[in-house]
């Protein structure tokens, strides 16, 4: 793996790029999401740290109980199992430790956001304490924009924020990356239209990846049936790379 920074230090590991400096780091990282299937949005920039050596964890707030997709299944419990089993199956494929699941309500963590009686507050403890004792030289969420506004998403990205801006930022503090989509790269596919983009001039880091790791990405996007049908699961990672990522999935840090 291979990232670019603002200021032109190139460095040979995500994981070694603090301050722009290479330094280097434990071998640990975590990819914090709202639901199984969001993985994929970055699946091969997962596969590349994993085959350099890296212990990615991915750590999934719900368990996508609301979430039916393509499939039969009524929300709930048995959903939730079957969406589970799909990260499980991912996670393997592009070759990361096993995923953690929090188990939240899907569409519930922006719910009274600022009460003790809402997701957000037990979440945000549980996600600190994760942080806390993986000690990850580098997260991985959602930005803001929760990549195409779903509220799950930006609430994950706002939480891991938060737990990470109270941080010592001296050299063991985690680098925070979210996703970008370079302006102008979105494909011509009408469901990818909400999708946010960002200015090229704000991408910081890239991780590049080869073919092995793209077909790693593809047998991760075969996991998730429930979500998608067999001719979108086929196609998902080939379109991705011919167009948002082209080559190296893009990030921006969080923090300067």
């Amino acid at each position: 793996m291979r990232c670019w920074l603002t200021g032109g230090a190139l460095c040979a590991s995500m994981l070694m790029c603090v301050a722009g400096n290479a330094q280097e780091r434990a071998p640990t990282m975590l990819a914090i999401f709202a639901h199984p299937d969001d993985e994929l949005v970055v699946a091969p920039a997962l596969a590349d740290a994993a085959a350099d050596g890296v212990e990615v964890t991915v750590i999934y707030a719900t368990s996508g109980d609301a979430g039916p997709g393509v499939s039969d299944f009524e929300k709930g419990a048995e959903l939730a199992a079957a969406r589970e089993a799909e990260a499980l199956c991912s996670s393997r494929a592009l070759g990361l430790k096993e995923p953690v699941f929090l188990g939240y309500g899907d569409g519930t963590l922006w719910e009274q956001a600022q009460s003790k009686d809402g997701a957000a507050s037990p979440l945000e403890a549980e996600l600190s304490a994760l942080i806390e004792s993986y000690g990850p030289a580098s997260i991985i969420t959602w930005g803001p924009d929760g990549g195409y506004g779903h509220a799950d998403h930006r609430m994950v990205s706002a939480l891991v924020t938060e737990i990470v801006q109270r941080i010592d930022h001296d050299p063991t503090a985690p680098l925070v990356l979210f996703p970008a989509i370079e302006n102008g790269t979105l494909p011509p596919v009408p469901e990818m239209q909400r999708w946010a983009t960002t200015d090229p001039k704000l991408i910081n880091a890239r991780a590049e990846y080869d073919e092995a790791e793209l077909a790693r990405a593809a047998e991760a996007a075969k996991c998730h049936a429930t979500q998608f049908d067999d001719a979108t699961r086929a196609g998902m990672v080939p379109l991705f790379d011919q167009s948002i990522w082209a080559g190296a999935v893009k990030f921006r840090r969080a923090f300067p």
